[in-house]
């Protein structure tokens, strides 16, 4: 197979946000795109539908990422449909409370923890046997400039994000001998999701003022490294985090 032509991507929580963008991304690179989706069914719906109008295949499949049966029943649908899976972009959100430490209990950040490790462990271990097989593989984990660079009230997310990163670079190093790749996207405040960063304009304003290119990005942005990563031209990189931030934090 040459090129990323017929290769089939996952693509966890690609209803919306970057997900969806990615989705769109890879469908236009050639790949067949499996969008999943937890409660979106229209959302995802469109997104297959704008991708089959385009020219590329898709197909959307509902699962929890946090329950390994739902899991394992997705990615039989795909390879039963299509074969195992090429590419694995996990972006699902897991849900996460947004307080001070001194006001979030255990189970709030123990929950967000167990969340976050249980879907990345469960999602990979679904599509480890088939990458393994062939001797090829590309995993991306969406990860988050919080974990990295505090801020107020985001201790849960910037914590577990952080676990999932340095998850990555073990991958990375267990998984390189198989000609898998292993790497995670970190991005800073995206446009689409300002809702869920908390971000008051204020707060907003003082960011796009911290960041060289002078805005907050955008989701296709973030996709467009997703895509480098998930990609036949990303040959010699692996265990690596992209910042896409627009320089709010070089590292």
């Amino acid at each position: 197979m040459s090129g990323t032509a017929g290769r089939v991507a996952l693509v966890t929580g690609g209803s919306s946000g970057i997900g969806a963008a990615t989705a769109r991304i890879l469908a236009a690179q050639g790949m067949r795109v499996v969008v999943n989706y937890l409660t979106s069914t229209a959302a995802a719906r469109q997104i297959v539908t704008d991708i089959e109008t385009a020219g590329g295949q898709a197909m959307a499949v509902k699962a929890d990422v946090r329950d390994p049966r739902a899991v394992e029943d997705m990615v039989e649908k795909v390879r039963t449909a299509w074969g195992g899976v090429d590419v694995l972009v996990h972006n699902a959100l897991i849900p996460y409370a947004v307080k001070s430490f001194q006001d979030m209990t255990w189970e709030e950040l123990g929950s967000k923890l167990d969340a976050e490790m249980h879907a990345a462990f469960a999602v990979t271990k679904a599509v480890l046997p088939g990458m393994t097989a062939q001797g090829w593989g590309r995993i991306v984990y969406l990860g988050t400039g919080l974990s990295r660079r505090p801020r107020a009230g985001m201790i849960a997310l910037g914590t577990s994000k952080a676990a999932l990163e340095q998850f990555a670079r073990y991958l990375a190093q267990e998984l390189g001998p198989d000609g898998i790749t292993v790497n995670v996207v970190s991005p800073g405040p995206v446009e689409s999701r300002i809702a869920d960063d908390v971000l008051d304009d204020a707060t907003r304003q003082r960011q796009v003022a911290a960041t060289p290119l002078g805005r907050l990005a955008h989701a296709d942005d973030v996709a467009r490294a997703v895509a480098f990563y998930a990609g036949e031209n990303n040959t010699f990189m692996t265990g690596t985090t992209a910042a896409v931030n627009g320089g709010m934090a070089m590292y």
